[in-house]
């Protein structure tokens, strides 16, 4: 009985065809997709079915009708990946490279920087077509960093003492790193805070009471993360001087104390000064406090 089916495209290899097929197929560094096609249009080259040279690869019979088929229209271009389907590109890279110009070289008259919409407005493209380019370039012109450089000429030596004592400090003497936070709004609600409860959520009133403002102290042990902090009504030398005096107390006597602390006026004053002359196991070492490092 005579075999029925789709018949399948002739397949006739030539020998620069077959000897770049094969050499692929033998080469280690070849993709495993690439080698497989490979394999497949050799086996196809040798009269057997769809069916046969899926078995013979590990392939599926549909897969290698698709490989055979685009061989014989395309030859071994036909095994790399064709154009997929759909719309033609309608942003040149010429268009593409003015919107990353005018962004970097220029700003729009009576503003400070380019918006997607004064941007669009000036290229002629659109507003989401400018998005999708300054995010592919990483463009935020709308973000602004300030530096600022220090003309101390103790500075480097600064950051070297400061950075070292991070990194590694002394034995037998903790360093702590200290900052205050003023202003800090003391709120409270005008109603008792009913407590959480099996099936029932901690439940609060929507409005509080002001209660003034207060000042946060903190000192961080660097090497344990361990916080000493304290509470005052103003932001003085007189209220940092308490905070010391707390610091004295807790950290345990025999111990060298490093403070790194910035160059705030209530931390140079006489009194302070004086206070620090008469207590020789605390070291202080200028240095710029981050509110971030007391987790503030």
């Amino acid at each position: 009985m005579a075999r029925t089916g789709r018949p399948k495209a002739e397949l006739i290899l030539s020998d620069a065809e077959r000897a770049a097929l094969e050499g692929w197929v033998r080469r280690r560094s070849t993709p495993q997709a690439w080698a497989l096609r490979c394999r497949i249009i050799l086996a196809c080259a040798s009269g057997a079915s769809n069916k046969d040279v899926a078995a013979q690869v590990g392939s599926t019979p549909h897969a290698v009708g698709r490989w055979r088929k685009r061989f014989v229209e395309h030859r071994i271009a036909g095994l790399g990946d064709m154009p997929r389907s759909g719309g033609p590109r309608t942003v040149a890279d010429e268009q593409v490279a003015a919107v990353v110009k005018r962004t970097l070289g220029s700003a729009p008259k009576n503003a400070t920087h380019w918006s997607t919409r004064a941007m669009a407005k000036e290229t002629g493209l659109s507003q989401s077509t400018v998005s999708r380019i300054w995010r592919a370039f990483g463009l935020q012109p709308h973000r602004t960093e300030t530096s600022r450089l220090s003309t101390d000429p103790s500075f480097v030596d600064e950051v070297h003492d400061v950075t070292g004592l991070y990194l590694d400090p002394p034995e037998r003497a903790p360093v702590f790193c200290v900052d205050e936070k003023s202003q800090l709004r003391a709120l409270d609600r005008s109603q008792p805070v009913l407590p959480t409860m099996p099936g029932v959520p901690q439940r609060l009133t929507h409005d509080y009471v002001r209660a003034g403002t207060t000042t946060l102290s903190a000192a961080l042990e660097a090497a344990t993360g361990k916080v000493i902090g304290s509470l005052h009504r103003r932001h003085r030398a007189e209220e940092f001087k308490k905070f010391l005096i707390k610091l004295d107390r807790e950290v345990p006597q025999g111990l060298d104390v490093h403070l790194v602390l910035d160059d705030h006026a209530t931390h140079r004053t006489p009194a302070i000064k004086t206070w620090l002359v008469a207590r020789p196991r605390f070291h202080r070492r200028l240095g710029r406090v981050s509110k971030v490092d007391l987790g503030l």
